[in-house]
């Protein structure tokens, strides 16, 4: 019993260490948002907590650059980009795990296969193919939003997570939809979709704190400021302010709080087994 406890205890020892590790960084960004200008935040030895913490940080990045239209945009291109990749994941997904044809599993090791190749390595010529349909800002704010989403509408962890929840809905649910008259496109829509909404919020998340996260491309496909992401928003503070890390760090959390909010809305659908029961033995 002792050596059970014993055993226990340093591995609930060692996970709360590595979640502070993890935490760290977020709570010295906290700190360092929170001390005014009368500390020094490179000081060394460095001070964790504040002497007299404020909010000023906070107001005056908030005056300073147009948050509400950032976080306007940035909010456009992830809903965007979270919905294309749901859809489009799901339809292509869906072959992949219920039809018979001729090289599926070829296809599907090639889909695969993209997941190594960094987007660092083809930004180039993405970034030629939306400079040639004229998908940059410079050519309108509707283009503009698109050069941002249509390159992440879909990825190939989205048809892989959709592909595997598929296969794991009994195909007596599918036959017994396809006898009572309904339509390949129904049975996907209405009964297939509404039983991997799980599945569906894995990917909500992860694709909504991958756009809301963006900063590369942005920061590339983007050259007016009325389009800026709150990403590419914030490093614009380094040249307003010289680098004024507390504002910087004010910012940056307040770009954080929609992606904390969006995980708790959409945490309570991660609950899975919806499918259980639906299929007698």
């Amino acid at each position: 019993m002792i050596k059970k406890y014993s055993k226990s205890f340093f591995i609930h020892s060692f996970l709360i260490l590595i979640s502070f590790l993890s935490l760290f960084p977020f709570l010295w960004l906290i700190s360092t948002a929170l001390k005014g200008i009368d500390e020094n935040i490179f000081q060394y030895p460095p001070s964790f907590l504040p002497k007299n913490p404020t909010f000023d940080n906070f107001i005056g990045v908030w005056k300073q650059i147009p948050f509400l239209l950032y976080f306007l945009n940035s909010f456009i291109v992830a809903a965007f980009t979270v919905i294309l990749n749901l859809i489009f994941s799901s339809l292509a997904a869906y072959p992949l795990a219920r039809m018979k044809f001729k090289g599926k599993n070829f296809i599907f090791s090639l889909i695969l296969a993209t997941i190594m190749i960094p987007f660092q390595a083809i930004m180039l010529p993405v970034y030629l193919i939306v400079l040639k349909l004229h998908l940059v800002d410079s050519y309108g704010c509707i283009s503009g939003y698109l050069g941002l989403i249509l390159p992440f509408a879909v990825n190939a962890f989205g048809i892989f997570l959709m592909r595997q929840a598929f296969l794991a809905i009994p195909k007596e649910m599918e036959e017994a939809a396809f006898i009572d008259g309904c339509s390949i496109f129904n049975i996907w829509f209405k009964i297939l979709m509404p039983m991997t909404a799980p599945t569906l919020a894995v990917l909500a998340i992860f694709t909504f704190i991958g756009s809301w996260g963006e900063f590369l491309w942005p920061s590339i496909v983007l050259t007016q400021k009325t389009l800026y992401t709150l990403p590419v928003g914030v490093n614009d503070l380094q040249g307003m302010f010289s680098a004024n890390w507390r504002y910087i760090a004010a910012g940056s959390i307040i770009s954080i709080i929609p992606i904390i909010i969006f995980f708790i809305i959409m945490q309570k659908y991660f609950v899975s087994g919806q499918n259980e029961g639906a299929v007698k033995g």
